[in-house]
């Protein structure tokens, strides 16, 4: 492989990857197999581990899997990888628990390509002749130098995504956790779908009513898959619980975000806190809208009749309270894409769904025991229109998407910061009365201000679209040209 001569190169690196992918079929007879950094045995023959580049996040030990056993199914068939030296692999590690950063990944395990080969070893002076298996991360090293020769690596980057799809039981537990379900809300925070880097732009995805990040699968595969994206961005989903009321959904995300970038960048230093991107899809657009607004003393009247200062509660009570009608716009966040959101309600959760789930969900939500124990020591401070549910606590997130709630009322004039650039996309489906995709009207999806605006032929699944994802790729290409200007004016 270090050949001077083209051929002899290029054959050698041939077969180099071939007698790779020969060893490890081998020793792996169909199934996935482990490995340990160091020294060890594979199917009874001696080899020495060495990873190189792979993150902390795979720890020492993982489990490997030839990316192309991996299906394609939970990315609708879509798979971005390209041919070159070495055999790419899904690395798999069970999740950690010895480090802060452990929380913020995937309860399912962590899912990263990587790039196998066999190789003799480099120590030429060593009388150890034990063969070494190579385990390269792709992204972050994409090529392999033998000699003045340059090789560079195949890869294979939706496998991983895929396999972490293929395990997660979010689907399932989504629903749950729209009518109060128990086991999502144990699970909600904010998870890396990639290694975290101070110096990468964070796109933070944030999912609707009984959504997941499932939602986001075709589109994050796309910007992963786009490998100039894929250098400047870093991908982090949202899971919460989505049965409360909009403010306090609102109140839960940014919670979310801010125990993320405790365990990040404590410090509060890092390139990365610059240049945020939000994308929301559905209810989680209208909580994108809202996490970048300075909230009005219009959105408390709407509910209270009394300052918030001469309410008689508990401190942990009001402290909370506090925290769910009173915010500023969080900083960092430059650019929200909006897709499919009802900024302006939607009938739907006026319907027969809309009403069961609110008859179900309302009694696990905590933040609500604690209103409800506002209210019963203030019953004059309520708004009259909203005295019932209040002291019932019969409001969830359906009740607030509903177009006629008051403090949707209010707090949908809230838009987003000076500064905050927006765009807009929306789906129509054809002989929807009104105009819309089912669930969301057109003219609730539509916000004036934006940036750009498309409609989609859609349900209300957008995200899903090739249209929607073509549009969002562009989104941030020119996000990056013109944060690269403003970077490059600060001194």
């Amino acid at each position: 492989m270090a050949a001077g001569e083209t051929a002899t190169e290029t054959a050698a690196g041939l077969l180099a990857t071939q007698c790779s992918r020969a060893f490890f079929d081998l020793v792996a007879q169909g199934g996935p197999i482990g490995v340990t950094m160091g020294r060890s045995y594979l199917g009874g023959i001696a080899i020495r581990v060495e990873f190189r580049g792979v993150p902390d996040s795979l720890a020492k030990s993982v489990y490997l899997e030839p990316a192309d056993q991996v299906p394609m199914d939970p990315l609708d068939g879509v798979r971005y990888h390209h041919a070159g030296f070495g055999v790419p692999l899904v690395a798999f590690a069970l999740p950690c628990s010895d480090r802060p950063i452990c929380r913020l990944y995937p309860p399912e395990g962590v899912f990263r390509p990587v790039t196998m080969w066999l190789e003799t070893p480099s120590d030429t002076g060593s009388h150890d002749d034990t063969p070494v298996l190579v385990l390269q991360n792709p992204v972050l090293r994409p090529e392999h130098v033998a000699g003045t020769n340059r090789y560079e690596l195949a890869e294979d980057v939706s496998a991983p995504t895929a396999q972490l799809l293929e395990r997660t039981r979010l689907k399932r537990l989504a629903w749950w956790g729209m009518i109060g379900g128990a086991e999502v809300g144990k699970r909600s925070g904010l998870f890396l779908l990639d290694d975290y880097d101070p110096n990468k732009t964070p796109i933070i995805m944030i999912h609707g009513v009984a959504g997941s990040p499932l939602i986001w699968a075709r589109l994050s595969n796309a910007i992963m898959g786009d490998p100039e994206l894929h250098r400047r961005y870093q991908i982090w989903h949202i899971v919460y619980q989505s049965n409360a009321p909009l403010l306090v959904e609102r109140y839960r995300v940014q919670h979310y975000i801010d125990n993320a970038w405790s365990v990040l960048d404590p410090d509060g230093h890092a390139p990365a806190r610059q240049g945020v991107v939000l994308i929301g899809h559905s209810m989680g657009g209208v909580i994108a809208r809202l996490l970048c607004a300075q909230s009005t003393p219009e959105v408390w009247n709407a509910a209270f009749t009394e300052p918030m200062d001469s309410l008689h509660a508990d401190a942990t009570d009001l402290v909370t309270l506090k925290n769910v009608f009173q915010f500023k716009p969080y900083p960092g966040v430059d650019e929200i894409i909006f897709m499919a959101a009802p900024q302006r309600g939607s009938p739907s959760a006026e319907g027969l769904l809309g009403r069961l789930v609110g008859l179900l969900a309302w009694r696990h939500i905590e933040e609500m025991t604690g209103l409800m124990r506002i209210v019963a020591e203030n019953p004059k401070a309520i708004q009259p229109a909203l005295q019932s549910i209040f002291q019932t606590g019969h409001i969830t997130s359906i009740t607030s998407l509903r177009p006629d709630e008051p403090v949707t009322l209010a707090d949908e004039k809230l838009m987003p910061a000076a500064g905050v650039r927006y765009d807009t996309i929306a789906g129509v489906l054809p002989g929807v009365k009104p105009p819309g995709d089912g669930y969301v009207p057109l003219s609730s999806a539509l916000l004036p201000g934006s940036t750009t605006t498309l409609i989609v032929h859609s349900d209300h699944k957008v995200p899903n679209r090739p249209e929607a994802i073509a549009a969002v790729l562009k989104i941030l290409r020119e996000h990056d040209s013109s944060h690269d200007v403003v970077s490059n004016a600060t001194p």
